[in-house]
């Protein structure tokens, strides 16, 4: 049996597994979350309902169950096995999934869909906080990247496979093909990752806080404050858009799901994978001179991301069009690393699992809540007037919002310096 791995028992091939099975749990977080937007138009149907509805549960039931559970298991998984309470949580998630297939009304599914939003509150702050034992803070945003492009790699497989499947076996099928295999990850999570010593790569030992003290520190931090508020801004813009794209394509373009989730995957979702990729190695190089670059990055690209989504949903040609979808995605890829990084930065070695869930908490609300629920809100109030276009412009408002996120990322970058300097000083391994 594995038990807890101490510095020097952890190899560098061990190290990369480790990142490879996360990177995969990051992979199935997103096709499980994120499966529902391309299920939108046949459960709509289906039910009878309106867009306020799907909204509502795409979004904000699926974030009010997530929020919730999420500092509790968080703060688990700062004192407790971190491997044990991942496994729970995936093997949850993947489970309420493909019961997802099973149910008969909508209130089932909405039922099923909370379910889902406790098992993934296990899913991400325990990942980020493993992935901070596993690998130095030099390389660590190249590792937070490998472990966040997981979740562009969902998305496509979202788009993609959920098509397909879709025009196979309807949306009932989707839900069951999709949520099985996160069942068999959980068992290779549990029985193959070591729990690293908390702390390995930091000067002190991690000395245990309360619930209360953890957030007090972190909240304390104006960079932190600075940090999640960009983060949460920047979820809304990008949630609306991978929620309502699907919907946006087949009400005003006239695409069948597998056309509109094949552009969707190659045009969006890969790009966006590519500017994770991309933004985590530039972000290390950068921040390996001015740790300020962790957030000046993000900054920059989450400014620049929102006149390109509007060159998406308004360009007079198909090819303008594609070219602002996929910079766009690009561009919201690039600012992900960075922002995780220096979450981590800030945190101290015991509350690291509590600043990830503090920050996706604030993000789940905001982004995965509030996102696609205003934009199925204004769907209905634009439609009496604007017809199957109201969609085109409900999204534009909310990429405007990605401008904000922007304006905080660089102010949280002027007070990073001094807020990292508070936290415990860090350092490699002999």
């Amino acid at each position: 049996m594995l038990e807890t791995a101490d510095r020097d028992a952890i190899s560098p091939a061990y190290g990369r597994y480790v990142l490879f099975v996360l990177f995969l749990v990051g992979v199935f977080a997103l096709v499980d979350r994120q499966i529902f937007g391309m299920l939108i138009e046949p459960i709509k149907q289906e039910f009878e309902i309106s867009d306020t509805w799907m909204g509502l549960a795409s979004g904000l039931s699926f974030a009010l169950f997530f929020a919730a559970a999420g500092i509790p298991i968080a703060r688990l998984a700062d004192r407790g096995s971190r491997r044990t309470i991942l496994a729970v949580g995936l093997g949850a998630w993947s489970v309420l999934t493909l019961v997802s297939g099973l149910t008969t009304t909508f209130a089932q599914l909405v039922i099923a869909r909370l379910g889902i939003g406790v098992g993934e509150a296990a899913g991400t702050p325990t990942a980020q906080a493993l992935i901070a034992d596993y690998f130095p803070p030099e390389r660590r945003a190249r590792a937070l990247a490998i472990y966040s492009v997981g979740a562009s790699v969902g998305v496509v497989l979202s788009y993609l496979v959920g098509g397909y499947i879709l025009e196979l076996w309807g949306w009932r099928g989707v839900f069951v093909a999709l949520g099985a295999p996160g069942i068999a990850l959980a068992v290779l999570v549990r029985l193959t990752i070591r729990e690293p010593r908390r702390g390995r790569f930091d000067a002190s030992p991690a000395a245990p806080v309360t619930t209360r003290e953890a957030i007090r520190q972190l909240f304390s931090e104006p960079a932190y404050r600075f940090v999640v508020t960009a983060f949460a801004l920047h979820s809304l813009s990008h949630s609306a858009a991978a929620m309502w794209n699907p919907a946006y394509l087949a009400r005003v373009h006239q695409m069948a799901p597998r056309e509109a989730g094949t552009l969707l995957a190659f045009g969006s979702a890969s790009f966006s994978a590519l500017g994770v990729i991309v933004g985590g190695f530039v972000t290390d190089r950068l921040a390996a001179s001015d740790r300020r670059w962790l957030l000046r990055l993000p900054g920059a690209a989450s400014v620049a991301y929102a006149p390109l989504s509007l060159l998406f949903l308004f360009a007079p040609s198909r090819t303008l069009a594609l070219l602002g979808l996929a910079t766009s995605a690009f561009l919201s890829g690039i600012a992900i690393p960075g922002m995780h990084a220096a979450i981590q930065e800030l945190a101290r070695p015991s509350t690291r699992a509590t600043a990830a869930a503090l920050n996706l908490m604030v993000l789940t609300l905001v982004g995965q809540g509030l996102g696609p629920t205003l934009v199925g809100v204004a769907n209905d109030v634009l439609a009496p007037r604007l017809g199957d276009g109201a969609v085109r412009w409900s999204l534009a408002l909310a990429a405007l919002v990605c401008a904000g996120s922007g304006t905080q990322a660089l102010l949280g970058a002027r007070r990073l310096l001094a807020s990292t300097r508070t936290a415990t000083p860090a350092t490699a391994p002999p």
